[in-house]
């Protein structure tokens, strides 16, 4: 098995989270506001402006437009990844090859995501996006949280380092739920040439670039009609948090993460 499938990698919601004391804490807080505010903390807007979401964000953000750009998107998702059972999916190789070089039939009694809130991990340094200064910077996942009134929202997760030093971000525009089955053949780009890349190197390696927010969603929709159709997924545990070095595949492996995982690999 390459080490692209090997676990799950450490998730941004750890390295938000290093204690899983403060995010219980946190958890509370905001359930506790949202009740006696009558507010719904699936509501990105509604969660933003909770006083314990936004005392929790201001100490990481150095600037207002880091908090909306970068750690209240961030922050939103974790809260619900975790309010959600610590929903982790790792997407083989082989199995993302597979949903990028085709749609998968869409279920004729339609299909919507497994869980309200969730962190699928693709295969590391395999798929990537263009950052500042068209620099590219690997994507290691994307979270999905879906909203009461029937939006999904997503973040797309940039060069994680396990090391705790941090990641990057890319928040789409919520999107209805409705449109779900028109994700999967969507045309992202609008010239047919979604996932393409001309990274240095990319034909060796078969790599993946995504440009528009059309190419998540339709990787989201994918991955959704997949597992819903009962494609390959396989409950995994995964190597306790803190394992030494010499327990990974080679010393320059990257961490593993703490939460279980369910494995999406490719069935016959």
């Amino acid at each position: 098995m390459s080490l692209h499938d090997a676990y799950a990698r450490v998730t941004p919601v750890e390295l938000l989270f290093p204690e899983e004391e403060r995010a219980e804490r946190l958890g509370e807080r905001i359930a506790e506001e949202a009740a006696g505010r009558g507010a719904d903390p699936t509501d990105l807007a509604a969660f933003l402006t909770m006083g314990a979401a936004a005392e929790f964000i201001g100490e990481l953000a150095a600037s207002e437009d880091e908090l909306s750009a970068r750690y209240g998107p961030a922050a939103y998702h974790a809260h619900h990844f975790l309010a959600q059972g610590n929903s982790l999916y790792l997407l083989h190789a082989a199995a993302l090859r597979y949903l990028i070089g085709g749609a998968p039939t869409a279920p004729a009694e339609g299909f919507a995501p497994p869980t309200r809130a969730a962190y699928v991990q693709l295969p590391r340094h395999l798929v990537w996006v263009r950052g500042e200064d068209d620099a590219p910077a690997s994507v290691d996942g994307v979270f999905w949280t879906v909203g009461a009134r029937g939006g999904l929202h997503v973040l797309v997760a940039t060069g994680v380092r396990g090391d705790g030093s941090g990641f990057d971000v890319l928040p789409l525009p919520e999107a209805p739920l409705a449109d779900l089955p028109a994700w999967l053949a969507v045309d992202g780009r609008g010239d047919g040439s979604d996932y393409t890349t001309s990274l240095p190197g990319a034909e060796l390696d078969q790599l993946y670039e995504i440009r528009t927010a059309g190419e998540v969603l339709k990787l989201l929709a994918r991955v959704f009609a997949y597992l819903h159709d009962g494609g390959g997924s396989a409950p995994s545990t995964l190597m306790p948090a803190g394992v030494e070095g010499e327990t990974l595949p080679d010393a320059t492996a990257p961490k593993p993460s703490r939460y279980p995982y369910i494995a999406i690999t490719l069935t016959p």
